[in-house]
């Protein structure tokens, strides 16, 4: 990997709470929207076809962003697992860390509704992005 993926996510009036920071739970909105154009852009797969939960999810708060902050989310998969990957972020504003975060996502077969391999066409495009090794 050369880089990590990065989304450009804006700040909108309705984020914001009392003291007009984004609103802690709107941070896991940011994520998603990383993740979704990660997942779209990278794997090829379109949003409603995503067959991913989110089985853990850590975010660790570094400075507030507020209205007028022009937020990126950086975005990498450190480890990919027999039916499961690691994707770690942070958030950043004007290159200062605002937040990082990990997501544990889980691929679920999408009849059974049970975890599942992770598809070679799901695996393949990600290692190959990330540099990571393939296994058989």
């Amino acid at each position: 990997m050369a880089s990590p993926f990065t989304v450009d996510v804006p700040v909108r009036y309705r984020d914001l709470d009392p003291l007009n920071h984004v609103n802690h739970a709107v941070y896991a909105s940011y994520l998603e929207a990383s993740r979704t154009d990660y997942l779209e852009d990278i794997v090829g797969i379109a949003a409603e076809n995503i067959s991913f939960v989110i089985a853990n999810l850590d975010i660790d708060y570094d400075r507030p962003i507020t209205m007028g902050d022009d937020p990126t989310v950086a975005l990498w998969v450190p480890r990919l697992g027999d039916s499961s990957c690691t994707m770690e972020y942070e958030i950043r504003v004007d290159g200062e860390v605002a937040a990082t975060a990990e997501t544990t996502m889980v691929h679920i077969d999408p009849e059974t509704k049970r975890p599942s391999p992770l598809p070679e066409e799901i695996r393949r495009p990600i290692a190959a992005y990330e540099g990571l090794e393939v296994t058989a």
